[in-house]
């Protein structure tokens, strides 16, 4: 019998309006489970109890609300090994990312915001007759809309400084990875977090457009796309939500002439065949100093032909299934037309259909060379394991081709010398910068993008201010 995945309301399973979405599992195309969809009026309960739930909530005190959310990370991390297959069944990856990476990183932010808001002080004013303090309190009911591609990260990224802040949750995964996020929420509901405070809805779009639309919601978070950035942004303006958009990239991984050679293939690698490429701040645009391109070339060439691609529970696999069949045509596109563009297939490019897994939605991981700055696969993001080489000379040669591009979440630098790494990352265009290391996000580090990639900011001290409203209190002291 096929699963049914319900919605979770005030600590409960709740039945969606009656319709439901097939939840595949991407490394057989097999449908597991069937997603319950929310309706508009169950989304009005749940904002209902959150309301509830909030006030009592930020009504604690720091210190208790911090001790909460530290116990639920130590909880968290105990389950490891169960949200971690659970990630594998939503989106396909490859295990040993999810249980080493991936899913740990959700419990590292719940506990550092756990700790963080436990130290969290407002600020002091005085005049002649007069003092005053201004504070950060808490906006109420907010909402996050997830990406499919780290369901477990973003569930905890996006409520966790939510919840420090004495906010309640309520959070909309990808229809397509609804399993994890469930998990969650009664882990961190059985670790003392209060019925109400954390709810997870399913749905389309259309339950995304009324949670935007909702006046009970202070603030919607989204993981998406640009263009899905743009349509939330016009759906909230009505009721004056705030918004956080972390949206898409395109960055470049710049490898200069005096580069650790084995530590610039490795990372270039990461940077693209991680998660099957599918991350938003992957460097899918690796440029080369000419003086070392070939020698480059020719090691991520030999090192890529050897990933193996299949089971994402197998040891031996580096390369997981990307997240669905329509999804899969997209990337396979994207390769045709790169090569009809004129770049050249050093290495990959085939669909892969590995022994048992037939029907899973698996593609080699794939090198482009000779690539161009107007092309296609080199402008537009692919999301999936292509990586595309480009030639450059000097440094504002690459500087001025790096950012010229609509997005700006990540971009890293791959150099022995200190001034040009500080110099170079004062002049890339991004929200986050990576020198000789890519994509490393801790708790305390802010994450997000500048352009197309949107704006403010997850993890950090930044994204409690993310979660909250500024009040302040002027106190006349003269008789």
């Amino acid at each position: 019998m096929t699963e049914i995945i319900k919605n979770y309301i005030n600590g409960q399973l709740v039945d969606g309006d009656g319709s439901f979405i097939d939840k595949y599992y991407p490394a057989t195309g097999e449908v597991i489970a069937k997603v319950s969809v929310a309706s508009a009026e169950l989304l009005d309960e749940a904002v209902a109890k959150a309301s509830e739930a909030q006030k009592l909530w930020a009504a604690r005190s720091i210190q208790e609300r911090g001790q909460i959310m530290i116990r639920a990370a130590h909880a968290l991390r105990e389950a490891n090994d169960e949200l971690s297959r659970l990630e594998v069944q939503d989106v396909g990856k490859v295990y040993a990312e999810a249980a080493s990476g991936d899913v740990p990183s959700g419990p590292d932010a719940l506990e550092f915001f756990g700790a963080a808001i436990m130290t969290y002080t407002g600020v002091q004013h005085q005049w002649p007759g007069a003092i005053g303090y201004s504070r950060r309190v808490p906006l109420g009911v907010c909402a996050g809309i997830g990406a499919w591609n780290y369901p477990a990260q973003i569930a905890l990224w996006k409520s966790a400084p939510a919840l420090a802040m004495g906010n309640a949750f309520i959070l909309k995964p990808s229809e397509m990875t609804p399993l994890v996020s469930m998990r969650i929420a009664a882990i961190m509901e059985a670790s003392g977090l209060p019925k109400g405070l954390m709810n997870v809805i399913h749905g389309d779009y259309r339950i995304g457009q009324a949670i935007c639309a909702h006046p009970g919601i202070a603030k919607v978070s989204l993981t998406g796309g640009a263009d899905t950035g743009r349509i939330i942004m016009k759906q909230s303006a009505d009721t004056l939500k705030h918004v956080t958009l972390e949206l898409g990239g395109k960055a470049p991984l710049v490898i200069c002439a005096d580069a650790d050679l084995d530590k610039a293939v490795q990372l270039a690698m990461d940077a693209n065949f991680y998660t099957a490429g599918e991350v938003c701040s992957n460097a899918t645009r690796v440029f080369v100093h000419r003086s070392i391109a070939q020698e480059l070339i020719d090691r991520l060439v030999e090192k890529t032909a050897k990933l193996n691609v299949g089971d994402p529970m197998a040891e031996d696999v580096q390369i997981g299934a990307l997240i669905s069949e329509q999804h899969l045509g997209k990337v396979m596109g994207m390769i045709t037309k790169g090569v009809e563009e004129g770049a050249q297939l050093a290495v990959g490019g085939a669909r892969v259909r590995p022994q048992g897994f037939e029907n899973g939605y698996f593609v080699e991981p794939t090198i482009l060379t000779g690539c161009q700055d107007h092309m296609s696969v080199v402008r537009d993001e692919i999301f999936g394991p292509v990586m595309s080489v480009l030639i450059f000379d000097d440094e504002d040669e690459v500087i001025s081709r790096a950012n010229a591009t609509a997005y700006g979440l990540g971009a890293g630098l791959v150099t022995r010398d200190l001034a040009r790494a500080h110099r170079m990352a004062d002049r890339l265009e991004a929200g986050n910068v990576w020198v000789n290391t890519y994509n490393l996000i801790p708790p305390d580090l802010p994450f997000g993008g500048v352009k197309g990639s949107g704006f403010g900011r997850e993890s950090s001290l930044f994204a409690l201010e993310g979660y909250s409203d500024v009040k302040a209190t002027y106190i006349a002291i003269d008789d």
